[in-house]
């Protein structure tokens, strides 16, 4: 899960919205579609009723399927990448509440500046490429092509995280930028090798000075949400190399480390050192 809810109060900013989670059958041999019950009790459930942003990190129907959907419903501007923007266009979502993201460029959602900045997509993506026209559902998972990956860094009043949703990095992208608290996505880390998982550790929390870590996108999300999460099969991950790698890590730099727990709210920031 890569859907992460920001709000101070005043402003509420989404990542993703990913709340249909079509079951594995349907996304390997049928169509997807956006499921409108589950988006509106998922929002229910965490009690959105206006959103301000829905921010699509990446294009993958795991990431973009509902994301027009939940901007429709809560009055949100959507933003996301080209390939983004032709999802929208196939909801017939306007173009005017639609936002290209550029990387490098801050945008400021109420009380938080958001920059996004350039990423990659975890190794074995079985949609790479750009959508170049206008997508409706019902289609295929794999008409959900990448697009541009991003990696979100935030301020609000002085403090700053990131928002990283797949498990690959670029060198040098986070150089210059700080976070105390960094969502790390780990999906398919555990199918990588020991070099990788450092490199990837090291560019997203320890050149980043972050105090704190918290694992997203490592859940089935062909399971839905009323049901408790659980990893993938190992056949497509390993959870627990990946969490025995992160608990090292962590222990080993003193970083907290916790999986988030679905529908509980929380400071996304450490408490403040006195």
């Amino acid at each position: 899960m890569s859907t992460l809810l920001l709000d101070d109060g005043h402003t509420a900013l989404l990542t993703d919205g990913f709340f249909s989670r079509p079951g594995l059958l349907r996304v390997r041999f049928g169509k997807v579609r956006p499921n409108r019950a589950r988006i509106t009790a998922a929002l229910h459930r965490a009690g959105v009723r206006r959103l301000d942003a829905v921010f699509v990190v990446h294009s993958h129907y795991d990431h973009a399927l509902d994301a027009p959907e939940v901007a429709a419903a809560t009055g949100a501007r959507l933003i996301g990448s080209a390939s983004t923007r032709n999802i929208a266009r196939g909801h017939d979502f306007p173009d005017e509440r639609f936002q290209l993201a550029v990387t490098g460029e801050p945008l400021t959602i109420g009380g938080f500046e958001v920059t996004p900045l350039p990423a990659r997509h975890s190794p074995g993506d079985l949609a790479p490429g750009r959508i170049d026209r206008p997508l409706s559902p019902p289609a295929r998972a794999t008409d959900y092509r990448t697009g541009d990956c991003y990696t979100l860094h935030v301020r609000h009043r002085g403090r700053e995280l990131i928002i990283h949703a797949s498990a690959h990095s670029l060198p040098d992208v986070l150089d210059g930028y700080r976070a105390e608290t960094v969502y790390l996505g780990i999906g398919a880390l555990g199918k990588q090798d020991e070099d990788f998982r450092n490199s990837y550790w090291n560019r997203l929390v320890t050149r980043t000075g972050a105090r704190r870590v918290v694992p997203i996108h490592w859940d089935d999300f062909t399971r839905p949400l009323d049901v408790p999460l659980r990893p993938f099969p190992a056949f497509f991950d390993d959870f627990t190399t990946t969490m025995e790698f992160l608990t090292r890590q962590a222990e080993r730099e003193g970083i907290a480390l916790a999986l988030p727990v679905l529908g509980q709210r929380a400071a996304p920031w450490p408490a403040p050192h006195h």
